[in-house]
């Protein structure tokens, strides 16, 4: 009788421990490494060990980098985090072929990824452009995407300019004045037009208080020619190929679980953003205090609202 009884527990322990490699074995490997993707090579960083659905983030620009999402990399906890510069800026390859400067390219590319990373589903966190991406993403590969979080979101480039333009009319009437002449003559080598600008980043973009390093590291290292060509010169006037963008009319059509996040004084007014969310009663959260990077102007409060939305989920690997 003790033979087998001891046989059993052996028998047992020795399957709990497969089951533990088996665990470990889905992990990622933590650390930074490169990717060769069509054009050129990016730069991903895996964070955590937790075993929950990974979390993968897409920053704005575009042809800009992820330096500001490093706050939520505290989100590995429970589940690992993945943090990429898209190609063209921050730590990946350099390009300026402009057959390159498109949506379809990049959500090849995050698709590439998590080829790569052999991971099977995620949850995925688009903030500003990225929101465009992470949405474009959504729809062309749908089974491997468990949520999405739109931070910030410009899925709606008519609403985006109709934001900004009232928020430029905060500003002196003569800043306002150079900028709409800026705008309308494509001149912006007026030096009151870098006042104006710079004045209104304070307020509704990075805010009064960024964090300095992280600033620096990001506009030494942004892509203007990637920016230009899909976006535009102007914060308030889209010209670019992303021109016209509108995925507000899909949204209900969407099958997984949306959270949308937007700071009190964002560059996207929080009611718009209200609006959009009403759309298929996705979740909203309202950064109090902060402007557009809300990592910069909220940080506790963004991981939180975000790791309670994606535990709510109840996501297993």
């Amino acid at each position: 009788m003790n033979y087998f009884r001891t046989a059993f527990l052996l028998a047992l322990l020795i399957s709990c421990n497969e089951g533990n490699k088996s665990t470990k074995t889905n992990l990622i490997p933590v650390g930074e490494g490169r990717l060769a993707v069509n054009g050129g090579n990016i730069w991903y960083k895996v964070t955590g060990e937790g075993s929950g659905v990974p979390l993968i983030l897409l920053h704005g620009g575009p042809g800009y980098s992820s330096f500001y999402l490093k706050p939520l990399e505290e989100l590995g906890k429970n589940r690992q985090v993945i943090r990429y510069d898209q190609l063209g800026a921050g730590k990946s390859d350099v390009v300026v072929d402009t057959s390159l400067f498109t949506t379809k390219h990049f959500v090849e590319e995050l698709e590439a990824l998590r080829q790569h990373l052999n991971v099977e589903k995620w949850n995925v966190l688009g903030h500003s452009w990225g929101t465009i991406l992470a949405f474009e993403y959504y729809r062309n590969y749908p089974d491997r995407v468990s949520s999405l979080v739109l931070g910030s979101p410009c899925i709606n480039m008519n609403a985006w300019e109709q934001s900004t333009n009232q928020l430029l009319a905060t500003l002196p009437d003569s800043l306002q004045k150079v900028v709409l002449e800026a705008d309308a003559t494509g001149n912006y080598e007026n030096p009151l037009y870098d006042s104006a600008i710079t004045i209104f980043y304070d307020k509704y973009l990075w805010g009064e208080n960024p964090n300095e390093e992280e600033l620096d590291s990001i506009m030494s290292t942004a892509n203007l020619d990637i920016y230009h060509h899909m976006w535009g010169p102007s914060e308030f006037s889209i010209t670019g190929t992303l021109k016209g963008y509108d995925a507000t009319p899909l949204l209900s059509d969407v099958d997984v679980p949306i959270l949308f996040t937007v700071g009190e004084f964002d560059e996207i007014i929080p009611e718009m953003v209200e609006e959009m969310a009403s759309i298929n009663n996705s979740e909203l959260v309202v950064f109090k205090g902060s402007s557009h990077l809300t990592t910069w102007g909220a940080p506790e409060e963004s991981i939180k609202a975000i790791e309670d939305f994606i535990s709510s989920l109840n996501l297993k690997k």
